[in-house]
């Protein structure tokens, strides 16, 4: 029988091999547990999660001919994006204060804003130019009502499109409602309740 060790590790990620010379693969302890929502669509992304579970002795995940760093025996799933920021601690509080998220956390010299599917937003601080990025996030009904008056309590400006030529209007696609926002340094987020092509 193999016997399984963890290489090495850092907040959700593990490396696994049968010793320090020979890593075998890679896999992810499931995201820390939040609050129980239903969203349209998210049926299958939390069946996923629940598979994400650190291997056993007896069925490892990582198995022995899985490329290093890969992982093995879970479908592809993003786990982070950074996003480039004048101001970490503006950025940051401004999309966990208008998606009613927890605090971001310190990784290094990141702070990491985590959604609900474990997928996270670390922001890292620039002098360069910034190029603007697009960020969605799909929402339960309830959380864009709560979104759609923090964005309205603070006047900011919204639009129903990307090219942002409809302001201060909703979309309805798929069925859903939707609509567009920027952030302090010029991303475009946005809100959907409905995945595209759902409807």
């Amino acid at each position: 029988m193999t016997v399984w060790k963890i290489l090495s590790e850092r907040e959700n990620e593990i490396v696994i091999g049968t010793d320090q010379s020979t890593p075998v693969g890679m896999c992810f302890r499931s995201p820390s547990p939040r609050r129980s929502r239903k969203v349209p669509g998210m049926a299958a992304a939390s069946r996923s999660r629940a598979r994400n579970r650190l291997p056993s002795c007896d069925q490892p995940r990582c198995s022995a001919g899985t490329k290093p760093g890969r992982i093995g025996g879970v479908s592809v799933q993003l786990n982070h994006t950074i996003v480039s920021c004048r101001d970490q601690q503006r950025s940051a509080a401004f999309l966990t204060g208008i998606l009613g998220l927890p605090p971001a956390r310190r990784f290094g010299h990141f702070l990491v804003v985590e959604a609900d599917n474990g997928v996270s937003l670390d922001f890292a601080e620039t002098g360069r130019d910034i190029a603007f990025q697009h960020y969605a996030f799909l929402v339960s009904e309830e959380e864009f009502d709560a979104s759609f008056g923090r964005i309205q309590h603070q006047e900011l400006p919204y639009w129903a499109d990307p090219g942002k030529t409809q302001r201060g209007a909703v979309n309805h696609r798929d069925g859903g409602r939707g609509l567009y926002f920027e952030d302090p340094d010029g991303h475009l987020l946005e809100i959907i309740t409905r995945p595209y092509g759902s409807g």
